[in-house]
């Protein structure tokens, strides 16, 4: 059966022998290009289309026996589905009025059930969730490091500051001392000046007495 004969038997079910090949060029392009992708494409019951790499290796010519060296390539491969092949073999019987090919399960097309959808989307919820909570708690962890990193940057520059300010402390200190000390003698001099007043005030007392006595 070629292309033509193949359009001819699905065009009384696909509703005239233009929408028969429309169909199946439909169908082979899509294969084709899928293959050609590196996907593989897998009808259940009839088989799976993929792309095999072969390596670079030696072959024979078979007309002259020359040893040739093939390099590396890609061939398509098909590989038939169980249904197909039991219905090859015999060991299942061809139905006559239903499709040879089981048709896909139902729900396979329109996606998976919606249980399936909402335990995947929960996981999925989860997933980020818990990635979130990860980046937070690691960026929490951070920013604390570099808290205590400044704090210890600030008690040591404030020692070293204080380290600075001790000795000037103690020089003023010294200072103060040192006049306090010069000014001691000069209050002690004032001080020993002051009897010397006081025997010129007797001196004056007695001439003024001495005085009204005469």
């Amino acid at each position: 059966m070629n292309k033509a004969q193949l359009v001819e038997a699905i065009a009384d079910k696909m509703g005239g022998r233009q929408q028969a090949a429309d169909a199946v060029d439909a169908v082979l392009d899509a294969i084709v290009r899928a293959v050609v992708a590196g996907d593989r494409v897998s009808v259940t019951g009839f088989g799976s289309f993929e792309k095999v790499d072969r390596p670079a290796r030696y072959a024979r010519n078979p007309q002259t026996g020359e040893r040739v060296r093939v390099k590396k390539t890609s061939v398509p491969r098909f590989r038939a589905g169980q249904g197909f092949k039991d219905l090859v073999s015999g060991s299942k019987k061809l139905p006559k009025n239903d499709i040879a090919v089981k048709k896909a399960p139902k729900g396979s097309l329109s996606g998976p059930p919606p249980t399936i959808s909402k335990a995947a989307g929960k996981k999925a919820a989860a997933k980020k969730t818990t990635a979130a909570g990860k980046k937070a708690a690691a960026k929490k962890t951070t920013g604390a490091a570099k808290k205590t990193a400044t704090a210890a940057k600030k008690t040591t520059t404030t020692a070293k500051t204080a380290a600075k300010k001790a000795p000037a402390k103690k020089s003023a200190g010294t200072t103060a001392k040192k006049t306090t000390a010069q000014t001691a003698p000069a209050k002690k001099a004032t001080a020993k000046k002051a009897p010397a007043k006081k025997s010129t005030a007797r001196k004056t007392t007695a001439k003024k007495a001495t005085a009204r006595k005469k």
